[in-house]
């Protein structure tokens, strides 16, 4: 029972470490995949994506840093960013799209970026919930939350939740959601022109 409680502190204090963007070595990333198996109750999915949200190197998947990248891993729900001079590197939890078919991977950018974004539900949206309201400003109530940014894609977005249990789930209609707070975050260290990877 204490190594059960140690280890989940262990990981717990990694996690936290690596959602805040502290810099840390590869011991604390393998730290935080490997005590994942010892936290008590928690659901085999849960476990996984845990296991998956570990501190990553953006060379595997940018060839540089120009204005910023943006990497999204639909399979551990996470989003990591590194600044264009490697100074800032952050890591978040997210809501990613509910089926394969919503789902894009690939390589795109930031459009624009929205501080207090309107929302419409997209025609497929509609289709799908014809209840749907056509139009929601900013506000408590908006889809989008806080702050958006607009992609190449069409329709496709990282933005804020008003709906918190939303994170770190396949919740999404196609977007990338995260805390208001961190959408905030991020918001303020991307700029148009920021690369984005989804895999």
């Amino acid at each position: 029972m204490k190594d059960t409680l140690l280890n989940r502190r262990r990981f717990l204090g990694a996690a936290g470490a690596a959602a805040a963007g502290i810099a840390a070595g590869p011991s604390l990333a393998q730290m935080a995949q490997d005590t994942t198996e010892f936290v008590p109750g928690v659901a085999d999915d849960n476990r996984r994506n845990a296991s998956s949200f570990r501190l990553l190197d953006w060379r595997p998947y940018f060839d540089t840093l120009t204005n910023g990248a943006v990497l999204v891993d639909i399979t551990s729900r996470a989003l990591h960013f590194w600044s264009e001079d490697e100074s800032t590197y952050k890591l978040y939890p997210t809501s990613v799209p509910l089926t394969d078919d919503l789902t894009r991977k690939g390589r795109t950018e930031i459009i624009k970026k929205v501080e207090g974004p309107s929302w419409s539900p997209t025609p497929a949206m509609k289709e799908r919930n014809p209840e749907w309201p056509d139009f929601i400003g900013p506000g408590p109530q908006n889809p989008l939350g806080t702050h958006a940014l607009w992609l190449t894609w069409q329709y496709y977005r990282i933005h804020g939740t008003q709906d918190t249990r939303k994170i770190g789930r396949r919740s999404s209609n196609g977007c990338v959601g995260l805390y208001n707070e961190h959408i905030a975050e991020l918001y303020a260290l991307t700029r148009e022109g920021t690369q984005v990877l989804l895999i």
